[in-house]
């Protein structure tokens, strides 16, 4: 599937997309793609044949928003209507996890949360600590298990409703 630029007023948001930015985070996406137009033609809005968004809505809004004319998309035309569901839901789970050991020591803390990363910082009051010795909050995984795909999917969508990050690896 190759790329092509298209004008943004062609470009329609999907309705039925689960994912939200808000607020800064909406914003940072914005300042990015004004700084940095060339990620949306490495990572260009993926649409079907109606010129609806499947992966990409809010970078979409975010073009609107910047005041872009034209963005590049690519057209999947060759999906089922199901699959158009699956692709909607799988382009906006995150996988993986960040190494914040890197993060600290190898990355610029600013740019990192100029980029859009929420940084989780401890909340430590020790003014004497020195900050090279400052750790980081840690991530805990566990478990579950589930008797059928739908009530993982519903525990899953909770979970992630309340602000954790899940995967189903196997």
């Amino acid at each position: 599937m190759n790329s092509k630029k298209v004008k943004i007023s062609e470009v329609k948001v999907n309705p039925n997309n689960p994912r939200l930015i808000k607020d800064d985070k909406f914003n940072k996406l914005v300042k990015s793609i004004q700084e940095f137009p060339q990620m949306l033609d490495i990572r260009p809005i993926v649409v079907n044949s109606d010129m609806i968004v499947l992966g990409g809505n809010m970078r979409l809004k975010a073009c609107q928003e910047a005041g872009l004319k034209e963005v590049p998309i690519i057209i999947a035309d060759n999906l089922s209507v199901e699959q158009q569901r699956e692709f909607l839901i799988k382009d906006n789970v995150s996988g993986g996890e960040w190494d914040w050991e890197i993060l600290a020591n190898e990355w610029d803390a600013e740019l990192l949360e100029d980029w859009g990363l929420d940084l989780k910082f401890p909340q430590d009051d020790s003014e004497d600590e020195p900050e090279e010795e400052k750790t980081y909050i840690p991530t805990y995984r566990f478990e579950v298990s589930c008797n059928t795909e739908k009530e993982k999917n519903k525990l899953m969508a909770e979970l992630m409703q309340k602000g954790y990050s899940c995967t189903d690896d196997y």
